[in-house]
């Protein structure tokens, strides 16, 4: 190596191989997780071309949905929640059934709602 005495890396691109071979360690969580959701959003979508469907869980458990992984909730006044991959969500409605749904505008307004009373910061 040529250069400064404290000099890790022989060049660059030795310098951009370890970073990007230790960043891929961290993100591997984060694209598992991305992966699920993902996989989870096309199970709803493909059986919910209308907008609102009704099917059964063991349906979507042998089509490998996960029902530990959404991407938010939304509660309406009634109290029912529903669980959301980005647009599309779902809800529970007896131990078998349960509801599939498209994402609504006037739900932005409630979500929206919600993150200006918590005030996260």
């Amino acid at each position: 190596m040529v250069g400064r005495i404290d000099k890790k890396f022989c060049n660059d691109q030795c310098r951009f191989q370890y970073n990007n071979k230790k960043k891929r360690v961290h993100e591997a969580a984060i694209l598992n997780i991305n992966q699920q959701l993902r996989k989870n959003r096309t199970i709803i979508k493909s059986l919910n071309p209308v907008g609102k469907t009704t099917v059964r869980r063991s349906l979507l458990k042998n089509m490998g949905f996960s029902f530990d992984f959404f991407t938010h909730i939304y509660r309406t006044e009634k109290g029912t929640t529903y669980y959301f991959n980005y647009d599309y969500g779902y809800t529970l409605i007896e131990d078998e059934k349960i509801v599939l749904v498209t994402y609504q505008d006037y739900m932005d307004k409630k979500i929206y709602a919600i993150f200006q009373e918590r005030k996260f910061n």
